[in-house]
């Protein structure tokens, strides 16, 4: 093993066991996302999630980091690194707060993603860079009717020579305050089915185009989730993303990729949750001694421990296959589902641990619980990730 690499299961720089090899350059980004995340994000958590928004200066921040555009080519603008350091960005910033977590991994996951893979030239020099750079990018699928049944969607398409018209609304889009870029979906022929759907590069300046309500959230509050409405909205034909009529299957292709970020996102979440209860039982004083020295609380940790440690493996594996050019589909959806699972188990005995004082906001693992809660339903329901699964392993 050469000198530049972590062998499995040791110790990265950020002080967290690491499941999978990392090389030099690997370390040295998670210790400066680490930093970043203690020194910048952490004082900001609170009001962020009281206010329901995102700091403008972190978001800025995020960009002279290079953290919006960790895939992105360095031709445009980008780092030019690997899937892999992506998913560990959204780790280190979810231990702290998954709002930002999240924000990232949107941009570099789908946004970012689905550029690399369907962008023609143009549309990469023009929009990736400007990704790497300044602007938000969100991704635009969901509809009120159309969520788990992502191809019932109602928005459409019409081709009107040298543009489309689109008309329609979208639901539940991350970033959708702050995005200036979005990847959306419509309907260019409905008498096709899902094969009349096609994706669009929209801009927020776009004629016709407008966010509407953001919505009130349980958890990660800071992230923005809102409505976008299309009220003959005008693309130019060089605005669409990939091939008309195949825009199922970028999405489904995207969102693949995607669910290992909310993977990371959820070990991040069970990460801060589990380093938070550890602290705390080894302070909190109880018949003349620290908790964590009666073997009841030293029982559960060790089962929380557990739990991440077989969560992060399984997004660590599906991210490096991912990298490696391997059919990761399966190993996705499972890194997805058992990650949320685990971070909704390991927050919520964070909280019991602390006892009445983990029921106040007062202290930070209310917050983990009630940011955890989004993993089972976004990017794919946890019944959705049972579905994929259950079909790859019969072959059906």
């Amino acid at each position: 093993m050469s000198q530049s690499q972590t062998a499995i299961g040791g110790d990265d720089q950020a002080g967290v066991r690491v499941l999978t090899t990392l090389s030099e350059d690997e370390q040295m980004f998670r210790a400066s996302v680490h930093e970043f995340a203690e020194g910048e994000l952490r004082p900001r958590v609170t009001e962020m999630d009281a206010q329901g928004k995102l700091d403008p200066a972190l978001i800025k921040q995020c960009f002279d980091l290079g953290l919006m555009g960790i895939e992105t080519p360095e031709e445009f603008g980008g780092a030019g690194s690997s899937f892999f350091t992506a998913i560990i960005a959204v780790e280190e910033l979810s231990r702290i707060d998954a709002s930002v977590g999240v924000f990232v991994d949107v941009q570099n996951t789908l946004v970012n993603n689905a550029l690399i893979h369907w962008g023609t030239q143009a549309q990469k020099e023009k929009y990736l860079t400007l990704l790497a750079s300044e602007k938000v990018g969100a991704y635009a699928l969901s509809e009120a009717g159309s969520g788990s049944d992502a191809f019932a969607m109602q928005t459409r398409a019409v081709d009107k020579g040298d543009h489309y018209l689109l008309n329609g609304q979208k639901l539940w889009i991350t970033n959708g305050n702050e995005a200036e870029i979005f990847i959306l979906f419509a309907n260019a022929n409905p008498e096709a089915g899902y094969r009349g759907i096609t994706a669009f590069i929209i801009e927020k300046g776009f004629a016709g185009f407008s966010v509407g309500k953001k919505e009130d959230k349980l958890g990660i509050r800071a992230s923005s989730t809102t409505e976008l409405i299309l009220e003959d909205c005008q693309v130019p034909k060089e605005n669409v993303l990939g091939e008309v009529g195949k825009g199922y299957k970028t999405s489904i292709e995207t969102l693949n990729e995607g669910r290992i970020g909310i993977g990371a996102q959820m070990i991040g979440i069970a990460r801060g949750a589990l380093e938070a209860a550890t602290a705390y039982t080894s302070e909190r004083q109880q018949f003349g001694k620290s908790i964590n020295q009666f073997q009841g609380v030293q029982f559960q940790l060790a089962e929380m421990a557990t739990d991440l440690e077989a969560a992060r493996l399984m997004v660590y594996n599906a991210a490096r296959m991912k990298d490696a050019g391997l059919n990761f589909v399966k190993e996705a959806a499972m890194a997805k589902l058992y990650s949320s699972r685990a971070a909704e188990r390991i927050s919520s005995k964070a909280i019991e641990l602390y006892g009445g004082y983990g029921y106040v906001k007062d202290y930070p693992v209310e917050k983990y619980w009630r940011d955890s809660k989004i993993g089972a339903i976004y990017e794919g329901t946890s019944n959705m990730q049972l579905q994929t699964i259950a079909k790859l392993l019969i072959g059906k």
